[in-house]
């Protein structure tokens, strides 16, 4: 969800918003008194002719904000763990998401939507505006969501989402899926597959490397398929000399530079010396 610092901050105020909203729900008007009968769902039910009564529409709706907080309670802790990606069901094959994830998720789907549809038309209303991907050297592309509004054939396209369905699935020769929560770096093994697969598919055409907004995730690779393409010698020179002079936004947190420093130190410096 955009920024690329405390992510897992943002679910857990979603969370926290749900718990209380759920709890107002239950803690104000009949439904409160109600509730403490015995009985509990037979007598919210067997009250009224219809479940369509403001008593059992605020039931359902603390009901969904309990779920909502727990959801994105998980998600947050998901994310300090760095762990279940694969839990959203998106498909490593064509970058899509299933039906039943965004029924059985929607309340981490729909503010994940609602915040880079936000994100994004503030990036395009800027005095300067933000592209949707920005060339940061001849080929390379770093570059959020909605870079398919660039029309173009792609030898390449690396996806660093959990959360967004690939749009340039269908422009691209070749396609790999590195899921990743928001704010969460891939592991130097993952990071080292998938420059070399960016390296390869450079030989097709033009290279994009996207995650939500292209500030992080994206930065984070980038990085170290221009090291491997041979373009830099470290992942910092290409950074500063490389990306951040030709898309001013990109950022990288404590993660995402250990991360690549990790790499580094295995991929790069550690194979030099042998």
């Amino acid at each position: 969800m955009g920024a690329v610092h405390g992510v897992y901050l943002k679910y857990v105020g979603l969370s926290a918003v749900s718990y209380l909203g759920s709890s107002y729900l239950l803690a104000t008007g009949e439904s409160a008194e109600f509730l403490t009968m015995s009985g509990g769902f037979r007598n919210l039910l067997a009250a009224n002719d219809t479940i369509f009564t403001s008593q059992n529409m605020r039931f359902w709706g603390a009901m969904i904000l309990k779920y909502s907080a727990f959801l994105n309670g998980t998600i947050a802790l998901l994310f300090k763990a760095e762990i279940g990606m694969n839990m959203i069901g998106k498909n490593p094959e064509n970058g899509q998401i299933p039906l039943w994830s965004y029924i059985l998720y929607f309340p981490f789907h729909f503010p994940s939507i609602l915040y880079t549809r936000i994100h994004a038309a503030k990036d395009k209303s800027k005095k300067v505006p933000v592209p949707v991907a920005s060339e940061v050297q001849p080929g390379w592309y770093v570059g959020g969501m909605y870079a398919d509004q660039l029309d173009k054939q792609w030898g390449g396209v690396i996806d660093l989402t959990v959360e967004f369905p690939e749009r340039c699935f269908n422009c691209t020769k070749s396609y790999k899926l590195v899921a990743t929560w928001d704010g969460v770096p891939p592991t130097p093994e993952k990071i080292e597959e998938a420059a070399t697969f960016a390296v390869e598919a450079r030989k097709k055409g033009d290279v994009l490397v996207h995650c939500a907004h292209g500030r992080g995730r994206s930065t984070t690779l980038m990085c170290a398929a221009l090291v491997k393409a041979g373009l830099f010698n470290t992942w910092e020179e290409a950074f500063e000399k490389g990306i951040k002079p030709h898309r001013s936004v990109c950022k990288l947190n404590k993660r995402m530079k250990s991360a690549l420093s990790d790499w580094q130190r295995i991929y790069v410096d550690e194979k030099k010396r042998m």
